[in-house]
Formats: C-alpha cells, structure tokens, sequence
C-alpha cells in the first residue's frame, strides 16, 4: 500500500483541514514513521500550515527525510507555513523596522515576507507540476489564512489568487500563491483546502501514486484511523487528552468573548476556554467576528477542529459567512461554540452597514456575552469602570451578559476593594502573564505551542470552566436590529445612565 505523510510537529496544524483525506502517517520531529525512517515507508509526505518557521520546530532529522523523500520522486506539498518550510527564508519581523528572518530548508527557492490575508479565493492554475496535470486555465478555490504572504520567487508559478482585501484595506490584486520546482514532484502553496474543495487535485495525486480503486479506498480507511487519533490529543506533542466523550445529542450552546477594546484579551482567553473544554471531552466550534481568522487559529491548534467557512462570521463585506448559515452549520455539530468578537464589541455598532459590529451579532441571535477588558495599560479601576458600564449599555440593548473578566490583573487587593459582588454575574479575574513580546500574538509572530498552551495554563487555573458552560445558550437567528432602532437605544441609555434621568437595572 501507498502510504502519504503528514508533518506531526510543534507548531503544525495538522486538523486545519482535511488534506483531501489522504494522510496515512505521521512524522514527528525524529523523521521517523512507526519507527522506520520517512523517507523509506512513505511515497509522499503533506507539510501543514501552522507557526512552524515561527516556532523553530523543524530539525534536522525532518529535513533530511523530507529532501530524501523529495530527491527519491515522492511528491512533497507544503501549505501556508509549510510552503515556508520547503522556501528559502521568511521576514517574520511584521512589526519590527528591519527584516527578521527564519530559514526554511530550501527546497523551494521563495523568499516569503509580510502581506496579511484572509479571503475566501479563487486561484487561477497557471503551471504544471504533478497536482496541476492536464489543469492549466482551470480555477480551483480555498482560503487564504497568513500573515506572510507576499512571494520573491524564480521558481514556476502554478496557481494565482485573486484578493479581495490585504494588510487590513480593500485592495484588488493578483498575487502568486503556489509554485513548483523544475521536476515538478516538489510543490509550495498559500491556499488551505486547496485539496479539500477541488477533487480534481486530488485525482491528480492518486494518478501521480498510480493508485487503483482498492488502494484508494484504504488510503482512505487509513486517514479515518489517523485523524481519530490526532484529534484525542490537546495540541501537538503535548501529553494531554480528552477525556473519553459521552454521548449527547449534540443540544448546541453558544457564547461570545467579546472585548472593551483591542488588545483586551479576547484572543488568549479564548483559545484557553476551547482548550479547557475539549480536555472535559467536549466538541468545541470556534468562530470569529469579521474576517481575521487568524486569531482562532490557536484554539484550533488545541482543540484539532478544522477551520471551516462557517468559521468567520460575516459584518458588512467582510468575513465569510451570514450568522444565521454560521448557527445552522455549527448545531448539532458541537456542544459548544465560542465566538470570538472583533476589535471593542461597540466598534462599528452604529455604522450605517447593518450589521458591523460584534454587538449586532449578538443582538441577531440572542447570543449570551463574556466581556473582557486588560487591566494594564488604564488600570484595575478604569478597567472595571469599562466593564460595568458596557455591561450596561449591553443590557440597554437586550443583550444578556453572564460575565465579565478582568486580564491581566496585577493586584487582586484593588479588586477585592473595588468588590463586585453586587454584579449580576460571574465575575472572573485573569493574572497578567508574562509572555515574551515576539512569539505571543498574532499580529506579529506567533508560536501556537507557546501560546496556546500557556493561555490553557492559565485559564484552568483562573476560571471556572462550570460557570462558563452554564453561561452558554441555545440561540436561534431573530434578524438584525435596525440601524435607527440601535441608535435610538443608545440615546436612551446615555440620557437614563449617563446624565443620570433614570436608573437601568440588572435583569
């Protein structure tokens, strides 16, 4: 039997998506395959999106059967961050005022620096090599996930994405999003799903392996086995396990981390809660507000759930999905769903496209809230006074928030004084972590493993994760308030609360 490897390291996204069920194997950071290595038990090998330049993951046992397996005709196919594996280097240093680069193993000769996108593409097929075969004009689809996108390369193009929106702007282009090398066996691309959406790549594949009918079909029974037993694990290489799942009848609840501001939190807190949740043995969706899917990409790294369109929830223009498709796709799928909200949950709220904001996506389904604000740039106080205040306005608006949380707490005295026992929630506090800056976010450089691991620390130790399921909820898509009704609760609010005519109340 043909047997095709998946890269199993620190870092990889190996449930990212499906990789057209072909992945029979892994390979873990001793290049080895049950024991043999790579190169001489597998014909192919699929490297995966992830952080993996970024984490320093890949050694030299790895690289080696890679190129062997490479040099021996097997097909090699990196995606995402595995084409940066297979390039030259990488400028991971989005933030920095000089490049910071990382090398990758050099099969490739691509150069990869900073260009962020997160469309939905279509990718025209421009070249041959052994994916593309007989498909040259043809156009397949897929998504864009990275922070490093723009391409220097003198190797031959094979697929081109047409974008919709780069670094945050609306901005039309055409970029290189796939190459190949001369032999045509070694193959580098942006596009996620690239084998899932468009069979005829795979096709190709099982045509490159010469594969009969038989030998598909247990490739297939193969790769069930395997993702069985890379989505028990809680991350990569980690020792940790769910626990064994009851049967349920998948009663979907959902809740929304939403945030006061950028940079609150939500991210960490939420990658810890799916972390901590699919440790207790539940089945945890993820979606975000707005396109930049980016920021759920740790907890899918925990929780090995694949990023799906269902995963980006649509405000205005941007984003993948309309929230009423979103709900109906993730119920009866998981027990949980988190909703990562965008930016401040009020940013956007009374732009004249409906909806633009995390508030109008809760406020469409009755969505239940957390709310998260950072403690260390105002403080404890400013940050509480946030908090309680947004809570109020959120109740104005018929939101039904469970919980606040406050990150990055410093003192717990200044807490305890402020004593918020009269708040009609759960109130969660968050101890500021001492992550080093680079590696710790993903607008600049991320290392999952680092991360995700330490936010799932932290939260376990912090929050109780009972609370947080009590405060999730059956929700069912009511519609989308209109823009005049939002802006006529609003006034209300800051006539009763803030100039003080009325007293708003908890419900």
């Amino acid at each position: 039997m043909k047997r095709i490897g998946l890269l199993y390291i620190k870092g990889s996204l190996p449930a990212f998506e499906d990789f057209g069920n072909l992945p029979t194997d892994i390979i873990k950071k001793n290049g080895m395959v049950r024991g043999i290595p790579a190169h001489k038990v597998l014909d192919g090998v699929i490297i995966p999106g992830g952080s993996i330049i970024e984490s320093g993951t890949i050694t030299p046992e790895i690289e080696k059967e890679i190129k062997k397996i490479a040099e021996e005709g097997g097909f090699v196919l990196g995606i995402c961050s595995g084409f940066q594996v297979l390039g030259k280097k990488t400028d991971v240093g989005r933030r920095s005022p000089i490049p910071i680069w990382k090398k990758g193993i050099g099969l490739l000769d691509v150069k990869f620096e900073p260009l962020i996108n997160n469309d939905r593409v279509k990718a025209k097929i421009v070249g041959d090599c052994f994916l593309t075969k007989g498909l040259i004009n043809k156009t397949i689809e897929g998504f864009h996930c990275h922070t490093y996108g723009k391409i220097t390369t003198t190797e031959k193009p094979i697929f081109c994405s047409i974008l919709k929106r780069t670094n945050y702007k609306d901005k039309r282009r055409e970029v290189i999003s796939g190459v190949s090398n001369d032999d045509g066996n070694v193959v580098g691309t942006l596009i996620h799903g690239c084998l899932d959406y468009n069979p005829e790549l795979v096709d190709n594949i099982f045509s490159f392996l010469d594969l009969n009918e038989k030998e598909i079909i247990k490739i297939k029974e193969e790769n069930k086995k395997l993702k069985n037993k890379i989505k028990r694990e809680i991350g990569v290489d980690t020792n940790i396990f769910a626990k064994k799942k009851e049967k349920n009848s998948k009663n979907t609840r959902f809740l929304m981390i939403a945030g006061i501001s950028s940079g609150a939190g939500k991210t960490f807190i939420t990658t810890g809660l799916a972390g901590v949740l699919r440790k207790k043995g539940f089945d945890v969706g993820i979606a975000k507000v707005g396109p930049d899917v980016r920021d759920i990409t740790p907890a899918l790294y925990l929780t090995k759930e694949k990023m799906g369109k269902y995963s980006s929830i649509k405000i205005g223009h941007l984003g993948w999905m309309e929230l009423k498709d979103v709900i109906n796709h993730m119920k009866r799928k998981f027990d949980i769903v988190l909703i990562e909200g965008v930016m401040s949950i009020l940013t956007g709220m009374l732009n004249e496209k409906v909806p633009y904001s995390a508030v109008e996506i809760a406020m469409a389904a009755n969505i239940p809230v957390i709310l998260v604000e950072a403690c260390n740039k105002a403080g404890i106080e400013t940050a509480t006074l946030n908090l309680i205040s947004h809570a109020k306005l959120l109740e104005k608006l018929g939101i039904k928030v469970k919980g606040i949380i406050l990150n990055k707490v410093y003192d717990e005295n200044i807490v305890k004084r402020i004593n918020l026992s009269n708040f009609n929630g759960y109130v969660f506090t968050m101890p500021k972590v001492i992550l080093r800056e680079r590696k710790s976010t993903p607008e600049v450089e991320i290392s999952l493993e680092n991360f995700s691991l330490k936010a799932l620390e932290v939260v376990e130790k912090n929050i109780d994760i009972n609370k947080i399921i009590k405060a999730a909820e059956n929700v069912k898509f009511e519609g989308y308030v209109p823009l005049e009704n939002l802006v006529e609760r609003v006034r209300e609010f800051i006539d009763d609360y803030l100039l003080g005519t009325g007293t708003p109340r908890y419900s």
